[in-house]
């Protein structure tokens, strides 16, 4: 009989082997490296690949949930999957329960009185765009509840307005061929306050807080065909990670190290405070003595005055950078989509230029 390989929809049971803290204790992050066996999975990865965590819910929230719908949980509702289950253990393990969806914004404006209907179904409304984000900022599930407490809901109905629980992704920070039998990585847990409320981000406190060193995760392997180190090991790297971007860039240089690479490895790695951010510091500092690493250059935004980022030290080494990148280097970036890797684009683009003595449309080019 054929076994069905490991996926999103059949997840290997992985066994938590180390919780380790890697922020400093002035730190405003809490930052750990996880270690997780996949021994007897089968599975194979590769250095740039992201690893699906399927996660659970907090039971906390789910039972503050229970409490403001004056639920018991023990009701019978269907599961993400349409199977019946009971109620508590749908909030727990099949359904998002943190941020409202719109469908349940526009059940509950529908069901609640005339007061707080004509308040959410004004804001709903397409020209009230604006209103409607400031009213969502920070604002939870169990928040929208308690302030509607006479929402009417059956819990078959409150269900089907939620969406599907959906696995977390994270850049493994770990090389299979040095680490055949595990696989680790670098996650800062989200805490914050709102509303009076303590936060919690669902997968990263599921896996600092919820699951016991020993305990099972369920994983699956997601591929990142499109970030991988170059085949000719003699090709020089350049990497830019800030934060827990710095992950794949580890595996990146544990790659380099066993398959005996001779290519220079440049790293550039931001955060916060040196003291207490720098994430694996004494690991890069061993590949900076040794060799391995060609080059580290760091920022800490937080250790002065004014605030120094990644793209900054980019700008400072732009006649090398450029050097590297006629050489043939690979240039890598990780971390914040949204800010980070647009203002490295931007800054790399602006280097093209200067150094390379191109037009604005030629550096484009060269970057594409």
């Amino acid at each position: 009989m054929q076994i069905e390989p490991w996926s999103r929809k059949n997840p290997f049971s992985a066994r938590l082997l180390v919780n380790r803290g890697l922020s400093g204790p002035y730190s405003a992050n809490d930052t750990r490296h996880y270690e997780l066996s996949i021994e007897g999975s089968g599975l194979a990865y590769e250095a740039g690949d992201a690893l699906g965590v399927m996660e659970s819910n907090c039971l906390n929230l789910v039972q503050e949930i229970l409490d403001a719908l004056h639920f018991t949980g023990d009701e019978e509702v269907p599961g993400s999957d349409g199977q019946p289950r009971r109620l508590r253990d749908a909030l727990w393990k099949d359904y998002t329960i943190t941020k409202p969806p719109m469908q349940l914004l526009h059940a509950l404006a529908a069901k609640t009185g005339s007061d707080s209907s004509s308040f959410l179904g004004e804001i709903l409304s397409p020209e009230h765009k604006p209103a409607l984000e400031h009213y969502l900022e920070g604002l939870h599930i169990v928040d929208l509840l308690e302030e509607h407490p006479s929402a009417g809901f059956t819990p078959e109905e409150f269900v089907s307005h939620l969406r599907k629980l959906q696995p977390r992704l994270y850049s493994i920070a770990s090389s299979p061929k040095l680490h055949p039998c595990q696989i680790h990585l670098t996650i800062a847990t989200v805490r914050y306050e709102s509303k009076g409320r303590l936060r919690k981000g669902v997968c990263s406190t599921y896996l600092a807080e919820r699951v016991a060193v020993g305990a099972i995760v369920p994983i699956f392997l997601h591929p990142a065909k499109g970030f991988r180190l170059p085949a000719d090991g003699d090709t020089p790297i350049i990497m830019v990670g800030a934060g827990t971007g710095i992950a794949p860039f580890r595996a990146f240089i544990q790659e380099r190290v066993v398959t005996g690479a001779k290519g220079p490895n440049w790293l550039f790695f931001g955060d916060q405070r040196e003291s207490d951010d720098f994430l694996y510091c004494d690991e890069w500092n061993q590949l900076k003595e040794s060799g391995i690493l060609t080059r580290l250059s760091t920022a800490f935004s937080r250790d002065q005055e004014e605030k120094i980022y990644v793209q900054h030290r980019m700008r400072e080494h732009g006649a090398e950078i450029w050097r590297w990148l006629e050489q043939g280097a690979h240039f890598f970036v990780c971390g914040d989509a949204s800010r980070m890797a647009k203002d490295v684009h931007a800054t790399l683009r602006e280097i093209i230029e200067t150094e390379g003595g191109k037009t604005p449309g030629e550096a484009a080019l060269y970057l594409e």
